[in-house]
């Protein structure tokens, strides 16, 4: 999906991104962002399921002094703050059906006016959506307006849960690295072997976690507070050329040895006695 992300990114349209929650649709924007032409241009998110409807439109449009209540100086919308860059629409289902209408023109002309406003703008703006919710369905209960449905999906980008790509873990973790810091191979085995229930968002949490913990640059196993790799990921566990390296490394020292690999001393131990790797005096 990495991949694909990165190609769609040079084309000038938008593009529709679905899938469940959690599974990395606004990382995945940001990637299309980065390697898109508008790169140096702004980013600009509005989640539309984390507003009342009454306020999206002004969010999105900009309002001038007086144009509902409360409103009282003028303020300028998303569309004008993402002017040359992307907007990345989240939960776009929960547009109202009248901001559905005002997206459509500006899409179509890139023209919009401000609520309380008969003043027309102009923008260029490259706009990518998102969703969980079946869009099509909600077409045919007439609460999404099929028009602007294929004007948001010129191209469609399908997230599947995490666990069921798992070529694009190992990328996304290392881009959840802090600064300076790096990931042991006990530590990429271990994000390899999770089964990933919470999807991007709980590898952002785990990543987030070890950033902390961490003691120095080197992020190990143990510092991502995942569960114990099970029988299955054992092809993943050090092998016999990584445990004699760090043993002689850490002078033979069995609890040195083991934190450098990611592993607890018992598992070392377990490991080198199938290795049939004896233990240092």
């Amino acid at each position: 999906v990495l991949s694909l992300a990165c190609q769609v990114a040079r084309a000038d349209v938008p593009i529709l991104i679905t899938g469940p929650n959690g599974t990395g649709k606004e990382r995945i924007a940001e990637i299309i962002q980065a390697n898109s032409m508008v790169r140096d241009g702004p980013f600009v998110v509005l989640n539309c399921g984390a507003l009342p409807s009454e306020l999206i439109e002004a969010e999105l449009f900009g309002a001038d002094a007086g144009a509902y209540t409360g409103a009282s100086k003028a303020r300028e919308g998303k569309f004008e703050a993402a002017d040359g860059g992307t907007l990345f629409l989240d939960e776009i289902g929960n547009l109202p059906l009248a901001g559905q209408m005002k997206l459509l023109r500006v899409l179509e002309t890139g023209r919009f006016e401000r609520l309380g406003s008969n003043r027309e703008r102009q923008v260029k703006v490259r706009v990518i959506s998102a969703t969980n919710a079946d869009l099509s369905a909600m077409i045919r209960a007439g609460t999404f307006r099929e028009d602007l449905y294929y004007r948001l999906n010129v191209i469609e980008l399908k997230l599947p849960a995490l666990a069921a790509r798992p070529g694009d873990i190992l990328p996304l973790a290392h881009g959840f690295l802090a600064p300076g810091k790096t990931l042991h191979p006990g530590a990429e085995a271990a994000l390899l072997a999770h089964a990933w229930p919470g999807n991007v968002r709980e590898l952002k949490n785990v990543m987030a976690r070890a950033n902390l913990l961490a003691q120095g640059d080197l992020i190990k196993a143990a510092d991502l507070g995942l569960p114990l790799p099970t029988h299955a990921a054992v092809d993943a566990e050090p092998d016999r050329e990584a445990i004699t390296q760090a043993l002689a490394r850490a002078g033979g020292v069995i609890a040195q040895a083991a934190a450098e690999l990611g592993l607890s001393r018992q598992a070392l131990y377990r490991r080198m006695e199938r290795l049939g790797i004896a233990r240092v005096a």
